[in-house]
């Protein structure tokens, strides 16, 4: 929005000037969505604990401890997490970018639809929300529209013929792999399942949102290098013209990330939910579509591909067997069975969020 209102000015004024500069607005972003989440998190967990009564429903037969300690704790803490992004990204992005505008339509129709499960389960009190059929449906439908949407801003940009579309591949250069129309198959698989793979991964206090900010951040990066044409051709990646305006979403969610780590700290004063999970997660899978670097998410987000890998090993298994391969799924649960403390496994995954990140980043210059 200021982006808008200040460029007509840029020539005539310092101020407008500075605005334009989209790592002010980056900074800027990062300031406001955290100062949103940190301000409003207080009474937003207070009303919310008003409401909910009970707080989010813990799995009786999952870890023993969660249902004493974390018993009466409210969830859609995601909600303040989307607000802090939300408003972020409309006061500091350039709102004429269709790419912020896909993205924004992701994270909220993802959100949309974690928010009814939550409702759901705190309402019922139960685990159980929406069915897994109603959720897939929904999830897989605004993904196709995203995917088609984004296929054809890149081709208004100006990319290549067949680049949007197209596969690149992390260390190669110049290679690019069209898929055709089953890149939109693929698209969706890389958008739902990066949301769902952020959901199971939301299990343990402050688990989920530090990998999801630390993506989200080199996410950022590679979108401002990408959509640059000159930092493009220097390190010999693909182009994709008017995607370096996502950084400033990038940082308004690290900034909102950052304000509602400080509730969700161990011990969590509130949890996100899949509220927060589902729609940050299809928010990072939208992005890698955006940039095209699709496969570099599955590096960066190796974390949240472990969890959901975890759970389809140990179903397959037990079908299949009738053995588990985990004590407990997702991983992280595993490891609580298996004696670790909660804060132990958090920051360890931390960890080796930091260091999958910087393997995707790596990816942009060894090729």
């Amino acid at each position: 929005m200021l982006y808008l209102l200040f460029a007509p000015m840029a020539e005539v004024s310092n101020l407008a000037n500075l605005i334009t500069y989209i790592s002010v607005r980056t900074g800027g972003a990062v300031i406001t969505a955290m100062l949103i989440a940190f301000v409003l998190g207080k009474p937003m967990i207070e009303w919310l604990r008003k409401k909910q009564g009970r707080g989010q429903p813990i799995r009786s037969e999952g870890i023993e401890r969660h249902v004493v300690e974390k018993a009466g704790t409210p969830t859609m803490g995601g909600f303040l997490i989307l607000l802090g992004v939300m408003v972020g990204t409309l006061i500091w992005s350039d709102l004429s970018n269709q790419y912020v505008w896909i993205v924004i339509f992701v994270t909220a129709g993802f959100g949309t639809i974690g928010f009814i499960d939550d409702y759901q389960k705190v309402t019922k009190q139960t685990t159980d929300g929406l069915g897994s059929r109603f959720k897939l449906v929904g999830e897989f439908t605004i993904a196709l529209i995203a995917v088609y949407w984004s296929t054809r801003v890149a081709q208004m940009s100006g990319v290549d013929a067949g680049v949007e579309t197209s596969l690149a591949f992390p260390f190669l250069k110049d290679y690019l792999l069209n898929l055709g129309p089953f890149f939109f198959i693929f698209g969706c698989i890389v958008i739902v399942g990066s949301g769902n793979a952020v959901n199971m991964t939301d299990g343990l206090d402050g688990l989920a949102i530090v990998p999801v900010m630390i993506a989200a951040g080199t996410f950022g990066i590679i979108a401002y290098i990408v959509g640059r044409a000159d930092w493009a051709l220097d390190m010999n990646l693909f182009h994709t013209p008017g995607t370096d305006e996502l950084i400033v979403f990038c940082g308004a969610l690290c900034g909102a990330g950052l304000g509602f780590l400080w509730w969700n700290a161990p011990p969590a004063m509130i949890f996100m939910g899949d509220t927060g999970s589902l729609s940050l997660g299809g928010a990072l899978g939208a992005i890698a579509i955006a940039v095209k670097h699709e496969l570099v998410l599955a590096i960066v987000g190796g974390l949240f591909v472990f969890e959901m890998v975890s759970v389809m090993v140990q179903v397959a298994s037990f079908k299949l067997t009738g053995k588990r391969v985990f004590r407990m799924a997702p991983v992280h649960h595993h490891y609580e069975k298996k004696g670790w403390a909660e804060p132990t496994i958090v920051i360890r995954f931390w960890i080796i969020a930091v260091v999958l990140a910087l393997i995707g980043l790596a990816t942009l210059k060894l090729r």
